[in-house]
C-alpha cells in the first residue's frame, strides 16, 4: 500500500508530502509529491500504485516508461556518457573534443535542452547557417556527422524513442571542396631535398631532421598524427626488409598498420635515433598548426633558389616566374601543406604503374573505391594498353585448348602453324584442324593416339545424331564455322 508522510516531524508542518510505494520489481521506492496538501498528496500516492500495478500486469511498458524518463534527462548529463563512449572506443582526444564541441554549438544554437527536445529542424537550420557563412560542404558534414552519432546512441542505447535526425542529410564533400591538395611533382622532389638540407632550424627541427620525415612520410603515406607517434621501437630493420609499424590506438583506422621503407631512409633513421631513448619520438615534430607552415617555409626556400639561377636570362626569369613549379598553389588551386606528403605517395605509385590494390594497401584505404577515386587518373597509359591489346583479339583467333602431352602434331599444332603463317583463314584454320586429326588418329605403328573431341562448328550444319534423325541450326544459310577441340585419351 502507497503512504503519504512528512518527514521532519512537527518541525516540518508546513513542508511538503512524500509518498512511498512498492514499484513494478517490488522494490520501495519515495518522492516528494510537491504539495503540502495531504488529498492531493494521497491522490498522488494512489496513482503511482495503480500505474505500478498495470506495468506488473504488462499494460503499460516498463521499457518505454525508462526512455521517457531518459529523453528528460539534460543534455549535458548524456554527453557525459558519451564522451565514455568515446574514450572506451579508443578515439582520440582531438576527435573527442572535436565531436562534443560540434554537438554543443548545434544544441546551444538550436535552443535544445533535453535530448528529447532534439528536432531536425533546428539541425537543419544550424547547418544552413553554416553554409551562409562560407563553410565549406566538409565542415558542414563534420558538425552534421557529430550531432546524428549522438542521436544515434542516444537511440541505441533506449534513451529516446526514435532517431529524430534520422532525415538530416549530410552534403557531398566532393562537391564543394574548398581546399584540393596537390601532390609533389618528381621533379620538384630534388629541389625542396637540396633546399631542406641546407635550411635553418624550423620550429625545432633542423633540415636533416625536416627531410628524413618528409621522405618518411612519402615513402610510408603516414598522416601527421601517426608520424608523431613512431619511436624507436617502431623502427625494424631485417636483413631482408626494413620497415615501421603503427600501433592500432595511433592509426585513423584503428588497425595496425606496417609500411616498407627503403634501405637507404632505414640507414639514416638508424643513425637519427641511435642515442635517443627507446620510448622517445623519432621526430621532435611541432604542433598540428605549424606543420604546413614548416614544410611551405621549405618549398618556398627551395623555389627562390630556384628562380635565382635564372638571374642573368631575363627571359628564363620571367618564365619560372610565371609558373607554379614548387609553388604553394598552384594554377588547378591545388594547395601544398604537410599532407600533401601523403598525397603524393599514393600519386607516385600510381605512375609507376602500381597495382591499385597494392596502392589502396599502402594507403590504407577502406575501400578500392577510394583509392581509383583519387589516384586511377595517374595509372600510366591503362586505357591505351587495354584498348591496344584487343587487336590480338580481334585479329588472331584464340588457340584451341590441348590436354597435356598431345603431340604438336595434332589439331593444336596446326593451328598454331597456320597462325604463325598468317596465311590462312579461320575458317581454312578449323578445317585442315578436321583433316589433320583423322590422319594422326593412329601413329604409324598402329597403335591408337588420343582421341580428338571435336564439338560442332557453330553455325554450321550438326552431324546426325544416334538415331539418326538430323538437326540442323538455324540460321544464316552460309555460316562461319567456329570450332573449338580438345584432346583427351581414347
Amino acid at each position: 500500500m502507497a503512504t503519504v508522510f512528512k518527514r521532519g516531524g512537527r518541525s516540518n508542518r508546513g513542508g511538503s508530502y512524500y509518498v512511498s510505494w512498492a514499484d513494478h520489481n517490488g522494490r520501495r521506492q519515495t518522492r516528494s509529491a510537491r504539495t503540502t496538501d495531504k488529498a492531493t498528496a494521497e491522490r498522488i500516492a494512489r496513482k503511482l500504485e495503480a500505474d505500478a500495478a498495470l506495468r506488473r500486469d504488462g499494460v503499460i511498458d516498463p521499457t518505454l516508461d525508462a526512455i521517457s524518463t531518459e529523453s528528460q534527462r539534460s543534455i549535458e548529463s548524456h554527453l557525459a556518457d558519451y564522451e565514455s563512449k568515446l574514450r572506451a572506443g579508443s578515439r582520440s582526444e582531438k576527435h573527442i573534443a572535436d565531436t562534443l564541441g560540434y554537438i554543443r554549438a548545434i544544441c546551444k544554437s538550436a535552443g535544445f535542452q533535453i535530448a528529447g527536445g532534439i528536432v531536425a529542424d533546428g539541425v537543419n537550420n544550424y547547418a544552413g547557417w553554416l553554409q551562409d557563412n562560407g563553410k565549406s560542404a566538409r565542415t558542414v558534414q563534420a558538425y552534421l556527422t557529430a550531432i546524428k552519432g549522438f542521436t544515434k546512441w542516444l537511440t541505441e542505447h533506449h534513451k529516446l524513442p526514435r532517431d529524430p535526425l534520422a532525415s538530416v542529410k549530410k552534403p557531398n564533400p566532393k562537391a564543394d571542396r574548398r581546399r584540393e591538395r596537390r601532390m609533389l611533382l618528381p621533379d620538384e622532389w630534388p629541389r625542396l631535398v637540396a633546399s631542406t638540407e641546407a635550411g635553418p632550424v624550423r620550429n625545432g627541427m633542423t633540415g636533416n631532421e625536416r627531410l628524413l620525415l618528409y621522405r618518411t612520410a612519402i615513402q610510408t603515406g603516414l598522416r601527421a598524427g601517426e608520424l608523431r607517434s613512431l619511436n624507436k621501437g617502431r623502427l625494424v630493420c631485417d636483413a631482408s626488409a626494413s620497415y615501421v609499424t603503427c600501433k592500432a590506438g595511433s592509426t585513423k583506422n584503428r588497425d595496425f598498420a606496417r609500411l616498407f621503407i627503403q634501405a637507404d631512409l632505414a640507414a639514416d633513421l638508424r643513425n637519427h635515433i641511435a642515442r635517443k631513448a627507446p620510448m622517445t619520438p623519432i621526430f621532435a615534430m611541432p604542433r598540428h598548426t605549424k606543420l604546413a607552415r614548416m614544410i611551405r617555409a621549405d618549398l618556398a626556400d627551395a623555389r627562390k633558389s630556384w628562380i635565382k639561377e635564372s638571374r642573368k636570362d631575363p627571359e628564363e626569369h620571367g618564365r619560372r616566374e610565371a609558373t607554379d613549379f614548387l609553388a604553394e598553389r598552384n594554377h588547378d588551386g591545388e594547395v601544398f601543406d604537410f599532407h600533401s606528403l601523403r598525397h603524393t605517395c599514393g600519386a607516385w605509385l600510381a605512375m609507376t604503374g602500381a597495382h591499385p590494390k597494392v596502392i589502396q594497401t599502402v594507403m590504407r584505404h577502406g575501400s578500392i573505391t577510394l583509392t581509383m577515386d583519387t589516384y586511377g587518373h595517374l595509372c600510366p597509359g591503362q586505357e591505351a594498353d587495354a584498348v591496344a591489346r584487343l587487336h590480338a583479339m580481334m585479329d588472331d583467333p584464340p588457340v584451341p585448348l590441348a590436354a597435356t602431352g598431345t603431340d604438336d602434331l595434332t589439331a593444336n599444332g596446326a593451328q598454331r602453324r597456320a597462325q604463325r603463317a598468317g596465311r590462312e583463314t579461320w575458317q581454312t584454320v578449323a578445317m585442315g584442324c578436321d583433316q589433320e586429326t583423322d590422319r594422326a588418329d593412329e601413329s604409324a605403328d598402329g597403335n591408337a593416339r588420343p582421341k580428338v573431341l571435336r564439338f560442332a562448328n557453330l553455325g554450321d550444319d550438326l552431324r546426325p545424331d544416334a538415331t539418326g534423325r538430323d538437326q540442323r541450326r538455324a540460321g544464316d544459310s552460309n555460316p562461319q564455322p567456329l570450332s573449338v577441340q580438345l584432346t583427351t585419351d581414347q
